[in-house]
């Protein structure tokens, strides 16, 4: 974009096919996911940056009529890719933006505008996610930069859980540490979360408040438990490697792990640290990849390592929804949403059977027939609680939280 791109005040001129649409921007380590968003939800651009930092950097774009675009960035970071897609959309005449943040620590239960103490504050809070709140960070200034007078709001990955209650989010360790170091339980994926328990909430025929175990499962895994439309406890916690089994990341180990690892084989913390987010979970048991459907492949041929990977993700996960359903008041049901959630019925069904002893019952047919962006139950008649699958829309809760906060 040219120094004299047009400013938001001088941009009325430019004629809208999208009325009063919202920007959203999700800033990860090496890529930025975007879309802009209708004010009824409707209508919707989206694109991705990706490779941010290669040789390989692109930005995939799908404009409003669904025509795919590709433009390549050699060696581009953030500033770079963020200065091409803010001048694909400017002629859209977006009215706000809303940043995806990993972490907000204890101050914010709720999404927030932009000033210079919030933006210092998520800079600072990278210490807790520090491969995800600079990139977050990076992204605000470079939209203030260019558009001054748009207004930004963060919607935090933790905030949805801020509703938890102590019993669930403090670690039984000194008290300083909490009091001091604000060490604690924090969860994360709260957008796809507050997202699908919603929608189940909007969907269901029960009656009352409704209970939901959510399972958000894909490269990144997480479960909630959320009553009455609030986050009562998750799986992951100080950081987003507690909890279940994943692509890359191992979940729950023995703490004890790290020092026993050093004592053994001489690995520092941070050697042992990567280890367990980025050579573990499905990764590392299978020893192929991360993808579960190459995984799913390899087992089909009998590759032991690869079942045997399926066979954990699918009982860590079902052990950590049945303990979940303790923080809940009344069971509803389970929605699985995620890339795996969504897409794998055999998934599903393993993860199920684990909870064999909760009298659920699920139609092997409607389960199979729910992939690929459908939504819908497959519980059967006599189930014990409801199960649903709904393909998760984080672009559309962050522009929906963004609308609210800044009260459009």
């Amino acid at each position: 974009m040219s120094d004299s791109a047009p400013t938001f005040s001088d941009r009325s001129s430019v004629k809208s096919t999208l009325t009063n649409p919202t920007l959203v921007l999700n800033c990860g380590s090496s890529s930025i996911k975007y879309a802009l968003i209708s004010e009824d939800e409707s209508t919707r651009i989206t694109g991705l940056a990706e490779n941010l930092g290669l040789d390989t950097a692109r930005i995939k774009h799908t404009t409003l009529n669904g025509e795919k675009l590709e433009i390549t960035i050699p060696g581009g970071r953030h500033q770079l890719a963020l200065q091409k897609i803010l001048a694909l959309l400017e002629q859209y005449h977006f009215i706000a933006v809303g940043h995806r943040v990993v972490h907000g620590g204890r101050e914010y239960s709720q999404a927030v505008k932009v000033d210079d103490h919030v933006l210092e504050e998520v800079k600072r809070l990278k210490i807790l996610a520090p491969l995800h709140n600079p990139a977050n960070a990076l992204g605000i200034e470079a939209v203030q930069a260019i558009y001054p007078d748009i207004p930004q709001v963060v919607v935090f990955d933790t905030a949805f859980h801020q509703t938890m209650p102590p019993v669930a989010y403090r670690y039984p360790i000194p008290n300083a540490l909490y009091e001091e170091e604000k060490i604690r339980r924090y969860g994360f994926h709260g957008t796809s979360h507050a997202y699908v328990s919603e929608r189940a909430s909007d969907i269901t025929d029960a009656q009352g408040a409704h209970g939901w175990l959510t399972a958000h499962l894909g490269n990144g895994c997480s479960a909630s438990a959320v009553y009455d439309g609030k986050s009562l406890d998750t799986s992951m916690g100080l950081t987003p490697l507690e909890g279940l089994m994943m692509g890359t990341r191992s979940g729950d180990v023995d703490p004890g792990l790290h020092v026993h690892l050093k004592r053994k084989l001489g690995m520092s913390l941070e050697e042992v640290n990567d280890m367990l987010n980025h050579n573990s979970g499905l990764l590392g048991i299978s020893g192929l990849s991360n993808d579960l459907r190459t995984i799913e492949q390899a087992a089909s041929e009998g590759n032991e390592n690869a079942q045997l990977a399926i066979e954990m993700f699918c009982y860590r996960a079902g052990k950590y929804l049945a303990s979940l359903s303790c923080a809940l008041p009344e069971f509803t049901g389970i929605v699985f949403t995620g890339g795996i959630g969504e897409n794998s019925a055999s998934t599903r069904a393993r993860i199920l059977d684990v909870m064999r002893h909760f009298g659920i019952q699920f139609d092997e047919d409607k389960n199979k027939a729910l992939a690929g962006g459908a939504e819908g139950s497959f519980h059967s008649e006599d189930s014990s609680i409801e199960l649903w699958v709904i393909p998760t829309d984080e672009e559309c809760q962050i522009a929906k939280e963004t609308r609210q906060t800044l009260g459009l």
